[in-house]
């Protein structure tokens, strides 16, 4: 029997609290008691919110999941609108919408709610709460026309639709204070641009209401306290910084044994007996995994090990039916599950105060990622938080060791802000010319107080406003495009019925792939699947879907109709955008790992687990590290291998793999296959690339940052990747609609509608600032453009190790894998890579590693306080 997989545990004591408190705000007793009769604690960083919020001061709460953010705001914010809030002789408010709480999910909504509606019955009884997304019944929606109530809980989407209300400056008139909940999930995208566009409008309407925002795990603070309150706001903002003691345990469950070579995903459901008995002995836990396909894949494997847990164990992921995630949700709640397997899906704010553990299957690939789901677990004040990683391949392991540095040293990822999208400036212009109207020059002035937009040039708004007013220089034909016109008065206003429909149907930034409805013959909804999964399906095909193996039988009005199989497996969907790149912060930590195994360091159960593979990748060639690139060459059937190390992630090393290919073929006609993932990029030609080409004088200017635009857009087919970008864009500015409820269209029309503007667009207004927009979003959002900058400045420093091979070393193997696999079906790569492995391990047999010094003994455990 092997030996059970053992853990190991990074800790460190919690810090102290800053021994100078702020000046005590001024709270009325009525809070002190409410909090006391619960028996829970003021924290410093609560009060220092309610104080700037009683002084009419705006701010970025920054603190750890579980540290009491939510009611340090929302007191903050009742204290502002209601100075006598508590008191029994306080005069009962007017009606009308007091305070708006902006959530990202609407699946937040809800619990969100429940927790701001506790205080309200015993401070505020005359006080009313609602909620207002997508999944607000008809009859709520009509009361909320009439009256809206004092606090509502809303999404970014639902926001823009009540700003395109004729009578929307009415009914934000007596408007206090916005809050606006994760947002450092918000900012990075354009439903964050969509949440600043809204904040600029508001404050027009109401100069001295507050804004609050709540953060966790991010990076560049200032920066995002600046998108939220604006250029001018930003000055006289306030950032508190929660100093909550919470503990942050992150640790490893180890393998048995580490193999030697190493490609994603072969360890993972070997692990299966390990994560079983770590369940076992927990409460409740959250198995996080960071695709869909993986969740399916290991809740139907985990029912499979223990069918005792059918029915105290779940499954979580956006693609499910959302009665079936809010049964998993109240489950959790309740403390009836066991375990729940889940994505991204359970990452934000819920708040599940039974979970006790949380597992994350494979690596997060980004800190910030790693410590919001850590914070799932022990979700309340003076509780701690705990990760386990479970690796899914033995460098993995590296992974895990270099997180647990980061987490200690407290770096985590920083969050882009998109600049000038233009696409969502349309949108708005259609929105606000609903909502009552605009002056042009009083618009453009209220847009540039938005932190995005702020830079904004005049004749960008002209464009925008061109566009939305006669279609801009090649629409002008179509009345449809001739969405806004001016008035006698100057105010520019939405005239046509039919177009305000069609936009309001249409509002929001968030673009997904189409999707089908997954349904039984005879039964429930169980979700929804993307179109292209399906359409490869026949009928009678098995797939697993929520859990389930399911016959697919046939499409119909866009529904996949299905039965229950009894057979065993199916195939798993893939759905896109599932893989997520090494973030440049874990990416960094990982290289220093690499570096001290390099000098003979090996501190830690990770790295000595992991210490074969590293001792023979250096045996066999060497370590890549901050200081040396290593470049390895091997000849095979196959043609010439050039494999290179960067640790950049799978997007840079993408776009990285492709410039270098084109910049060697530039001299002498070649052409190169391509494979990335996170580590490194492998290139294979039919003839050998000359070593003098890869010498360092001639390596820096395979590495040079000039032309880097040019050559990288020379190097892809750029405009098919602008294209597929301009897809969305089109939808977003109003160009394609996605259709009428429950008859939305599906991705090949919308392809197809799209298409036909970018070449109307391309041909007849190569101006058109949309076109502009596409190609810059391919270049900063798929290839991560400034990063490959960055990425190939660091090369340059680095010394470049250029390393002949006889076999595939452990780096260069999960590569040859990732090629395999895109032309391979599941069984052949399989048999390719265990004769591949057998002739591998062979020879690692007799290979004699080199001499190495003892490692240092382990550092005492460690604690991650945040």
């Amino acid at each position: 029997m092997p030996s059970p997989p053992s853990k190991t545990t990074s800790q460190r004591p919690p810090r102290r609290r800053s021994a100078s408190p702020s000046k005590a705000a001024v709270i009325p007793a009525a809070v002190e008691d409410w909090f006391a009769q619960r028996h829970w604690e003021i924290f410093d960083f609560q009060r220092q919110v309610w104080q700037a919020a009683q002084q009419g001061r705006s701010g970025l709460l920054h603190a750890g999941t579980g540290a009491g953010k939510t009611y340090a705001v929302w007191f903050g914010a009742l204290l502002h609108a209601e100075p006598g809030l508590g008191r029994t002789d306080a005069p009962v408010t007017a009606q009308g919408l007091r305070i708006l709480w902006i959530t990202p999910m609407r699946a937040l909504a809800g619990d969100t709610l429940r927790a701001l509606q506790a205080p309200l019955a015993d401070l505020l009884p005359h006080w009313q709460a609602g909620m207002r997304t997508g999944d607000t019944g008809s009859g709520e929606r009509a009361r909320q026309m009439k009256s809206l109530p004092q606090a509502l809980v809303t999404t970014p989407e639902s926001l823009s639709l009540l700003l395109s209300q004729a009578d929307a400056r009415q009914r934000f008139g007596k408007l206090d204070a916005v809050i606006v909940d994760e947002w450092h999930e918000l900012m990075g995208n354009k439903r964050g641009v969509q949440v600043q566009l809204a904040l600029a409008r508001l404050r027009r309407w109401r100069p001295g209401m507050v804004v609050w925002g709540l953060s966790a795990t991010l990076g560049n603070l200032e920066q995002s306290q600046q998108a939220l309150l604006g250029p001018e706001a930003a000055e006289h903002g306030v950032l508190v910084r929660g100093e909550q003691r919470k503990r942050i345990l992150i640790d490893t469950l180890l393998p048995p044994q580490a193999t030697r070579f190493a490609w994603a995903g072969h360890l993972g459901l070997q692990m299966l007996p390990a994560v079983v008995t770590e369940i076992d002995a927990s409460g409740s836990t959250l198995v996080f995994t960071n695709t869909r396909s993986q969740a399916e894949l290991w809740y139907q494997n985990l029912l499979e090990a223990r069918p005792d847990w059918a029915g105290i164990i779940a499954l979580h992921h956006g693609s499910l039916d959302r009665e079936v995630r809010e049964w998993v949700e109240q489950g959790l709640r309740d403390g009836r599950l066991k375990a729940v397997v889940c994505t991204s899906s359970l990452d934000l704010g819920v708040d599940f105060t039974p979970v006790e553990r949380v597992l994350q299957i494979g690596s997060p690939r980004g800190v910030a990622r790693l410590l919001q789901r850590a914070g799932r677990s022990g979700h309340s004040p003076g509780r701690s938080s705990r990760a386990t990683l479970v690796p899914t391949n033995s460098l993995e392991l590296v992974e895990a060791a270099a997180a647990q540095d980061a987490v200690a040293a407290g770096r985590v990822e920083q969050r882009p802000i998109p600049d000038t999208p233009l696409d969502v400036l349309v949108q708005h212009l259609v929105t606000i010319a609903l909502g009552g109207g605009f002056r042009a020059d009083e618009l453009l002035a209220e847009v540039r107080q938005a932190w995005s937009y702020r830079h904004l040039r005049e004749d960008q708004w002209q464009w925008a406003l061109d566009f939305v007013v006669r279609g801009g220089q090649s629409l002008g034909a179509y009345p449809e495009y001739h969405r806004v016109q001016a008035g006698e008065d100057g105010v520019y206003r939405v005239e046509l019925p039919a177009i305000a429909r069609r936009h309001r149907m249409n509002i929001g930034t968030i673009v997904a792939d189409a999707s089908l409805h997954v349904q039984y013959m005879k039964g429930g909804r169980i979700g929804t699947i993307e179109e292209g999964f399906i359409a490869r399906l026949r009928p009678g095909d098995r797939f697993l879907f929520g859990g389930r193996v399911l016959e697919f039988v046939r499409v119909h009005e866009m529904t996949a109709w299905v039965r229950r199989s009894s057979a065993g497996s199916g195939a798993v969907p893939r759905w896109q955008g599932g893989r997520m790149p090494l973030s440049s912060t874990l990416a960094h930590a990982v290289l220093d790992r690499l570096e001290q195994a390099a000098q003979g360091r090996f501190d830690g159960p990770e790295m000595q687990a992991v210490r074969p593979l590293l001792d023979l990748q250096h045996a066999w060639s060497a370590l890549p590290t901050a200081q040396r690139l290593v470049v390895e060459t091997l000849k095979s059937r196959e043609g010439h291998h050039l494999f290179f190390y960067p640790f950049a992630g799978r997007l840079v090393h993408m776009g990285l793999a492709s410039l270098l290919a084109w910049r060697l073929s530039r001299e002498r006609a070649a052409t190169f296959s391509i494979a990335v993932n996170d580590y490194g990029f492998e290139l294979l030609g039919a003839d050998k690339v000359e070593a003098h080409r890869l010498e360092p004088q001639q390596a820096l200017a395979l590495f040079s940052e000039e032309r880097l635009l040019e050559d990288v857009l020379a190097s892809l087919n750029a405009t098919e990747l602008s294209q597929r970008r301009f897809r969305e864009i089109a939808r977003i500015a109003g160009l394609v609609s996605q259709g009428h409820p429950g008859q939305r269209k599906s991705a090949r029309q919308l392809q197809a509608s799209s298409a036909l503007f970018f070449e109307v667009f391309r041909k007849h207004d190569a101006g058109n600032l949309l076109l502009t927009q596409a190609q810059r979003e391919v270049l900063e959002q798929e290839l991560e453009l400034e990063r490959l900058r960055s990425t190939l400045a660091e090369l340059r420093e680095r010394t470049l190790t250029l390393v002949p091979l006889e076999r595939a070393t452990p780096f260069a193997l999960p590569l040859m894998v990732e090629r395999f696999r895109e032309k391979l079906s599941t069984e052949k790569l399989a048999d390719r890579v265990a004769r591949m492995l057998r002739e591998l391990e062979g020879a690692a047999d007799k290979t004699s590693a080199q001499a190495r010094p003892q490692p240092r003994p382990r550092s005492s455990p460690r604690n991650h306080t945040g």
